[in-house]
């Protein structure tokens, strides 16, 4: 019986880690994930892999972080894996214009830390692995839609800039040292385990507690800007099907259908029979220091050569948000009424 593959997974307690780890366990893998030491837990997304009588005997953690190359190192020799994924990183934009060093050191140049601790890695006789660097739809910033891999990069945020310079890296480190590295492009995809931070989950999560009373008002920044919006679960598959090539690339991944902000919340209240014009507040401290207007991908070459199609379109994606927070919101007001 031959032994299972081996994944290694920064940032796998983030939305598209978690789902990440599922696809490969299912495709019985041996994950394991880097997680930073922090003073609180952020591992709610994991914890059905990882905690209780259910966990996954084949699923593991393991302390690091991309600003330390040593830690990365370690992990390597310890894991040996077929397959590394980097999903870590600071990656909310918004955030990106308040404290740009750290961004720039965790999302840039954690990309460049862990290239190196590979290639280190490999130079002292670990086994040949393929890695995936998780690339962002912001880094088209300003350019034309509808962009693919070959529209030129414009980035409007420190995040982006950081994630350019990842991006490059990787296609040096490949040309370079001949590794199989891939970059996916990814578009903004969405799900009930995004952050409450982000504008589509803002959203969900506002206007289910809205419904509910529980909540009076929504406050939101730019309601023009257009986006691309897809399911993380489907997405997660592209990134595998990505190492599975017989040679390495970079793909954009998108949905290619873009709504605005304002559509978005057509969709969300709309599913909860409400106005949102009656409950959303344009707030100018969220509108972005450079907006980025339109972001529309062309995944034509993901289709052709990975077979890789968007199975959720939306408004499908709006409505298993919804569905999620309503039941969250739900939860919530139970609580409250039991302690009045």
């Amino acid at each position: 019986m031959s032994c299972p593959k081996i994944a290694l997974i920064t940032g796998i307690n983030g939305q598209d880690g978690s789902y990440l780890a599922e696809w490969l366990l299912a495709k019985g893998y041996e994950v394991h994930g880097i997680i930073r030491r922090a003073s609180t837990f952020n591992r709610e997304r994991i914890d059905h892999l990882h905690v209780g009588a259910h966990a996954d005997p084949h699923f593991f953690l393991h302390y690091g972080d991309l600003a330390d190359m040593g830690s990365l190192g370690k992990i390597l020799d310890r894991v040996k894996p077929d397959e590394v994924y980097n999903l870590g990183a600071q990656s909310h934009v918004q955030v990106s214009f308040e404290v740009p060093e750290f961004t720039v050191d965790v999302t840039g140049l954690g990309v460049l830390r862990l290239l190196e601790a590979i290639r280190t890695y490999l130079d002292h006789g670990g086994k040949p692995l393929r890695f995936y660097q998780a690339g962002s739809s912001e880094m088209f910033g300003s350019a034309k839609p509808r962009q693919n891999e070959d529209t030129r990069f414009h980035p409007r945020s420190p995040y982006a800039c950081a994630k350019v310079f990842g991006h490059c890296q990787v296609v040096n480190y490949r040309e370079s040292y001949g590794l199989f590295l891939c970059n996916g492009i990814l578009f903004n995809h969405e799900s009930p385990r995004r952050g409450e931070s982000f504008v589509t989950r803002k959203i969900t999560r506002a206007a289910t507690r809205i419904k509910l009373g529980l909540q009076e008002k929504l406050h939101l920044g730019n309601l023009e800007a257009k986006r691309d919006w897809g399911y993380a679960g489907d997405y997660v598959e592209a990134m595998w099907l990505m190492l599975q090539q017989d040679q390495p690339d970079d793909y954009v991944v998108a949905t290619g259908v873009s709504l605005s902000i304002r559509d978005f919340l057509n969709l969300v209240f709309g599913q909860l029979g409400m106005d949102w014009q009656e409950f959303v507040v344009v707030d100018p401290q969220y509108f972005r220091p450079a907006e980025v207007n339109h972001l529309e991908g062309d995944a034509s070459k993901a289709q052709r050569i990975l077979g890789w199609n968007a199975q959720t379109d939306v408004a499908g994606l709006a409505s298993m948000m919804v569905a999620s927070d309503l039941a969250m919101a739900e939860r919530e007001l139970r609580v409250l009424n039991a302690l009045t």
